[in-house]
C-alpha cells in the first residue's frame, strides 16, 4: 500500500527506497533521456536503489538497465506490470508530456509507490495538470515535477541576494526564454520562487505561430510577450522565440525598490544597487544549465570517462537534475514537502496555459484559469493559427484588396455618369 504523504515516519530513513522508471529514452535518440539523469541522482544516494525499469521499446529498456545493474527479471516494455510486479516505492516518468497525466494518475492509484517524480512540462492541457495533482494528493502520493533549475547556484543566490534586501523590495520579475512551455516552464517556476509562490491575479499575453514548432509532441509559440500580475503588486514580464531580445541580454532580471539582480545569458549572476556600480557574484562552477568543470577537472573526467562512464560522471559536480532528486528523496523521507512540490508546479502550469489563452481570446485572463484545455494546441487544431492559418490570412487579405480595387473602379464609374447627368 502506498505510504501516507502526512505521515513523518511514512519512510523511515533506514529504508532503502526502491526506485523504478517509466520512460527510459535512449541518449542517441531524440530527445534527452531524462531518465539517465533521474537515474543518476538517485544513484549518489545510499538510501536509493534502482530496481525497475518500463519502455515501449525494449531495446531502449534494456539498454537501460544494464547501465544501472537493474535485474533482467525487472525490465517491462508495459509499466503497469512493472508496479505490480517490482512494487517500486518511487517512480520517475520520463515520457512526453502528452503521456504524463494518465501515467502518473495510473502510478498514484497503483496502491504500490510512496513517490512520483515527474519531468516537466507538466501535462499537456491544463485540466490534466490539475488532475494529476488531485489523484496524487487524494491517495497520499507525493507528486514531485523536474525544475531542477531551482537548484542551480546563479538563479539560488539571485533570491538569496533577493531575500537579504541587496536590492530592496521586489517590484518586477523579468526573463526571456526560447518559448513558454517547453522551456518557459523553468522560467515561470523560477519567477514565482523569487516572488515566494505569491498567487497570480491576471495574465495578459499575445504570441505568434506562423512557423510549427513542435517539441516532443506538444506545440510551442514562435514568439510571445507576457505581463502578469501578482495579489501583492508586483508585475512579470516576459518574452520569447524571435523577440525574446525584448527583455534584454539577461535570463532573469529583477527589479527591486533600490536596484536590480541579474542571471546573465552566461549564467553570470550581478547587482546593481541604485546609483551603485555593478558587483558579480560568485556562483562556482554552476552555469546557465549545469556545472561547468575547470580544465584540469575536465581533463581528469576526459580520462576517468575512457575507463568508465559513470566514473567520469562522479567526477563531474552535481547536476542540477541531482540535486533536485536529492531533495525530492530528502523530503520523502522526512515528512515534508519538496519545493517541487505539484502545486507549485501546478502554478508556473497556470501562467503558461492563461498566456496561451490570454492571446485566444485577445484580452486579459484573470486567475484561477477557467479552461481546461490547452488554447495553443485548440487553435491549431482549429487552424486559427500556424502556417495554413497564415496562408488563409494572406488570401483573405488579397481578396479583400482586390474587392476593394474593384469597389473603387465601380464607384468611379458611378461618379463619371452622375457628372455627365449633372452637366
Amino acid at each position: 500500500m502506498a505510504r501516507i504523504l502526512n505521515d513523518p515516519n511514512r519512510v523511515p530513513t533506514d529504508v532503502t527506497l526502491r526506485i523504478g522508471f517509466v520512460g527510459t529514452g535512449a541518449p542517441d535518440g531524440d530527445g534527452f533521456a531524462m531518465a539517465y539523469r533521474h537515474a543518476a541522482g538517485y544513484e549518489r544516494l545510499d538510501d536509493c536503489e534502482l530496481v525497475a525499469c518500463a519502455d515501449i521499446v525494449p531495446e531502449n529498456a534494456a539498454a537501460f538497465a544494464d547501465e544501472y545493474d537493474i535485474d533482467d527479471r525487472h525490465v517491462y516494455d508495459d509499466y503497469e506490470e512493472m508496479l505490480a510486479t517490482a512494487e517500486p516505492d518511487v517512480v520517475s516518468v520520463c515520457v512526453p508530456p502528452a503521456l504524463h497525466a494518465d501515467i502518473v494518475v495510473n502510478v498514484a492509484q497503483s496502491g504500490v509507490v510512496s513517490a512520483i517524480h515527474c519531468e516537466k512540462p507538466m501535462a499537456l492541457t491544463w485540466s490534466d495538470a490539475k488532475r494529476m495533482v488531485d489523484v496524487c494528493e487524494n491517495e497520499g502520493v507525493a507528486l514531485t515535477i523536474n525544475h531542477q533549475q531551482r537548484f542551480g547556484k546563479p538563479y539560488r543566490k539571485a533570491k538569496e541576494l533577493l531575500d537579504d534586501g541587496k536590492i530592496g523590495d521586489l517590484r518586477r520579475v523579468e526573463f526571456r526564454e526560447e518559448h513558454l512551455y517547453d522551456t518557459g516552464t523553468h522560467a515561470f517556476d523560477l519567477a514565482n520562487f523569487y516572488n515566494d509562490m505569491e498567487p497570480v491575479e491576471w495574465v495578459l499575453a499575445q504570441i505568434d505561430y506562423t512557423d510549427e514548432n513542435v517539441l516532443f509532441g506538444a506545440h510551442n509559440e514562435n514568439q510571445a510577450v507576457a505581463q502578469w500580475r501578482y495579489e501583492n503588486g508586483v508585475y512579470g514580464l516576459a518574452s520569447t522565440g524571435r523577440g525574446e531580445a525584448f527583455c534584454g541580454d539577461a535570463l532573469f532580471r529583477l527589479y527591486g525598490t533600490g536596484g536590480v539582480v541579474e542571471v546573465r545569458e552566461d549564467g553570470t549572476l550581478a547587482y546593481r544597487r541604485d546609483g551603485k556600480s555593478w558587483k558579480t557574484v560568485k556562483t562556482g562552477t554552476d552555469g546557465r544549465y549545469r556545472p561547468k568543470p575547470g580544465k584540469v577537472r575536465a581533463g581528469t573526467r576526459l580520462v576517468a570517462k575512457r575507463l568508465s562512464s559513470r566514473l567520469g560522471d562522479r567526477l563531474d559536480s552535481t547536476t542540477y537534475t541531482e540535486r533536485a532528486i536529492e531533495d525530492v528523496v530528502t523530503a520523502l523521507e522526512e515528512g515534508e514537502e519538496s519545493e517541487l512540490g505539484g502545486r507549485n508546479a501546478l502554478a508556473a502550469d497556470e501562467l503558461i496555459f492563461a498566456s496561451w489563452e490570454s492571446s485566444r481570446r485577445r484580452g486579459r485572463v484573470d486567475l484561477p484559469l477557467d479552461v481546461e484545455d490547452n488554447a495553443l494546441e485548440s487553435m491549431v487544431a482549429e487552424k486559427k493559427v500556424g502556417p495554413d492559418a497564415t496562408k488563409r490570412s494572406l488570401a483573405s487579405d488579397e481578396d479583400e484588396s482586390a474587392d476593394s480595387e474593384s469597389s473603387r473602379g465601380r464607384l468611379g464609374a458611378i461618379r463619371s455618369r452622375l457628372v455627365g447627368f449633372v452637366k
